[in-house]
């Protein structure tokens, strides 16, 4: 999800969700102790439960970032294992390190150790060659043995060598089965599923087949009210219901408050495009914030130009 969940996105998504876990883009830890980018850390306290997710592959190095992580507030520190792009194999983090299960228990070995709240892992089932039957037992065992008890896994493998990072969302097969066999072997595992899930209906069936939580990214970015809006109340049983019009009238003193520190309308409208997706209208209102959100000194007139544009019950 990298440039996609920003903290505006986060924001928004919480407008819409008040009990789901959000994640931010992947930050690399060397980016935080020697580029200098703290900034990247900042979160609205609206933002809560939020969880940072760092790259890295360095023990030292990620615990110093994870104590900058906790400074800033963060519920949760998520290690990321699963991330198959050509930058990340480079810098030897991300799905790579499903091939070096004792490097990943070092670090977070080191990021616990540095941590006031949980460690915890995404990873992918198996890269490459490898056996996912054979590898991902071994992984979790090895890694748990470290100190974690959360893990997410994308229940597909990454190919390292021959697929595009796009097209490694989408080629390898996925595998709910394997994910589901590792929740029964680890019963005190904490295990996550991720991939694929484009509805709550099909989050709700994981949960109820045994896993203890669903990440849901793309299908919760493009149409963000068919995931997040009823997420409080069909997965944690507590009201919480909006219409989408509520959601754009919540976001607007967020969107004044970006506008008056020198920000860009876009920055935020960006990922707000998605929120009639499916809804009479939906295509006025992202032409509308595509075409005069970009404009420079844009404000909240473009927000009621994209409402206006929409038929009056939406």
């Amino acid at each position: 999800m990298m440039d996609w969940t920003d903290r505006h996105c986060r924001y928004f998504h919480r407008m819409l969700s008040a009990r789901t876990l959000l994640y931010t883009e992947m930050v690399t830890a060397p980016a935080l102790v020697k580029g200098g980018a703290r900034h990247l850390l900042a979160f609205d306290p609206a933002e809560h439960p939020v969880a940072v997710q760092l790259g890295g592959s360095d023990p030292g190095e990620l615990a110093q970032a994870t104590r900058m992580c906790c400074d800033e507030g963060y519920d949760e520190v998520n290690l990321n294992v699963g991330c198959p792009s050509d930058r990340v194999q480079s810098g030897t983090f991300g799905a790579v390190l499903m091939k070096t299960p004792d490097v990943v228990a070092d670090c977070v070995a080191a990021m616990g150790a540095a941590s006031g709240v949980e460690v915890t892992v995404k990873c992918r089932i198996g890269v490459d060659e490898q056996d996912p039957r054979e590898v991902l037992p071994a992984f979790l065992e090895t890694v748990a043995a470290a100190g974690v008890t959360r893990f997410i896994i994308h229940a597909r493998k990454a190919w390292l060598q021959g697929l595009s990072p796009k097209e490694n969302r989408d080629i390898p097969p996925l595998d709910y089965d394997l994910v589901l066999e590792m929740k029964r072997a680890f019963p005190g595992l904490h295990v996550s599923i991720n991939g694929g899930v484009e509805t709550l209906e099909a989050a709700r069936a994981l949960l109820e087949a045994g896993l203890n939580g669903v990440m849901i990214g793309r299908a919760a970015y493009h149409d963000p009210a068919a995931i997040l809006l009823g997420a409080d109340e069909t997965i944690f049983g507590v009201p919480g219901r909006k219409t989408r019009t509520q959601v754009v009238e919540e976001m607007k003193p967020y969107i004044a408050r970006h506008l008056a520190a020198g920000g860009r309308l876009h920055n935020v409208t960006r990922h707000m495009l998605g929120l009639f997706a499916g809804q009479p209208g939906a295509r006025a209102w992202r032409r509308v914030l595509s075409e005069e959100g970009v404009r420079p000194g844009a404000g909240l007139e473009v927000l009621d130009a994209a409402l206006a544009a929409l038929p009056r019950a939406a």
